[in-house]
């Protein structure tokens, strides 16, 4: 873990940091209704299938993705999809919630992964 975290791109710190805020979401406002989760399920695979294609067979060059990179392009549909039935009505001003409490909650696992990891390069010596 801690060699993962020195070597971690700036793009995929931000990424964590976009699971984590979603997280914190999920966390606070879940809900079990299936319907949710069928319909987050659902559009994942339409919209991450579409993503697929267009980052791996929509020119002449092909591309290949890693099976992160994969999972991430099914990922982000479903965690954008399930966020927004989540808040809605919830008072949700785009990401941010109407509590400050959660919005610093959030923010600090953020800002405390984001150090971590750093220190991490620091002490390793690959910068970032």
């Amino acid at each position: 873990m801690i060699r993962y975290l020195s070597q971690l791109s700036n793009g995929r710190l931000i990424l964590w940091c976009y699971f984590i805020w979603y997280s914190v979401v999920l966390i606070r406002y879940f809900d079990a209704n299936p319907r949710l989760w069928l319909t987050s399920l659902g559009l994942s695979l339409i919209i991450g299938f579409a993503l697929f294609i267009s980052t791996t067979a929509s020119s002449e060059n092909k591309v290949t993705l890693d099976r992160w990179q994969t999972f991430r392009l099914f990922l982000m549909p479903f965690c954008v999809s399930s966020f927004s039935a989540l808040v809605k009505d919830k008072g949700f001003v785009l990401i941010f919630s109407p509590r400050l409490a959660e919005i610093f909650a959030a923010a600090a696992i953020c800002a405390v992964f984001c150090n971590t990891t750093l220190i991490l390069r620091r002490r390793s010596g690959s910068g970032g």
